[in-house]
């Protein structure tokens, strides 16, 4: 029997170091790569993939196929079903080990009949991580798209309404007594976007504002419920203790994950309550929590400026 992981990014511009970490922390004996050229597209159906053909090719049967989480491997619950169907008629096991399907043994058959022992079970849940799966999608594509942008110079966000090539002459008409009100009519937009291009001309400007760090913006994280239940027990601030009460319990398996609502600070602050793994302030040193930190840890360090 081997072990064959699988693993795909859909740009140049990703790494697969998520999916080494949740692979590695599997466990996985004497495992066989098989990962795709960057920039395989997740829109491209699995059996059609080259490295997830190769796979098959070299696979054997009860061969288990491992794989980080299941949008590294399919697109929707139409490939689940048609690459279920070829792992069955292989005689290969299927081990998704997070995410949507991370506690699901989607190739088991019964002895006799050969169906699916969690038929039923299988669609019900189906239907009820679908949302999941999309979900994890998106956030990869949308992480795509980010990543593709910065390779590109772009910081992303709104355009300036006052063109960068504009600005300047805006700045110099400004400081020779045009008015806000003149200059937005000259060149189109609104009053705000001229104040915004000559905010640190203005008199009220103070130059303490210049050293002002921008405002940071709420981000929805996925915290570990081991994570949670450890924090919830530990002193806390109390903007700390809010993000946790208002998070969202979301059933993973036979566990769940909170989504946490929080500033980056807010998270950073609270990973740093689960640090070091050997400190007075940290959870229990047993495999499954330490994991739990650790997934926890390597999705708060992406915030990290």
């Amino acid at each position: 029997m081997a072990n064959l992981v699988y693993k795909r990014v859909s740009t140049d511009q990703q790494s697969t170091a998520r999916q080494d970490l949740v692979l590695h922390e599997a466990g996985i004996e004497d495992p066989i790569g098989f990962e795709e050229d960057p920039g395989t597209s997740s829109r491209l159906h699995p059996l059609q993939r080259p490295k997830f053909r190769a796979l098959l090719d070299y696979a054997r049967p009860h061969d288990i196929v491992h794989v980080s989480e299941m949008f590294r491997l399919v697109r929707g619950t139409g490939h689940i079903l048609d690459v279920l169907d070829v792992l069955h008629a292989n005689r290969l096991a299927l081990r998704i080990h997070d995410g949507a399907f991370s506690a699901m043994d989607l190739t088991a058959r019964h002895p006799r009949t050969g169906e699916l022992l969690s038929t039923v079970k299988f669609m019900v849940q189906t239907l009820a991580a679908a949302g999941e799966l999309q979900r994890d999608l998106q956030r990869e594509l949308t992480y795509d798209g980010l990543r593709a942008a910065e390779a590109k110079g772009s910081k992303g966000g709104r355009r300036p309404a006052v063109p960068t090539q504009k600005t300047d002459a805006v700045r110099t008409a400004y400081l020779e007594g045009r008015s806000i009100a003149a200059l937005a009519r000259e060149h189109g937009v609104s009053r705000g976007a001229i104040r915004t291009a000559v905010a640190d001309l203005m008199p009220e400007h103070a130059a303490g504002h210049e050293d002002t760090s921008a405002r940071e913006v709420p981000v929805v994280l996925d915290m570990p419920g081991k994570v949670a239940d450890f924090l919830r027990a530990t002193a806390l601030e109390p903007v700390e203790r809010t993000a946790l009460d208002q998070g969202q319990a979301v059933q993973r398996g036979q566990g769940y994950t909170l989504r946490v609502s929080a500033v980056p600070a807010v998270h950073r602050g609270l990973l740093a309550r689960c640090q070091p793994l050997d400190g007075s302030h940290d959870l229990p040193a047993v495999p499954a929590q330490r994991k739990a930190r650790r997934e926890y840890e390597n999705r708060v360090s992406a915030l990290t400026p």
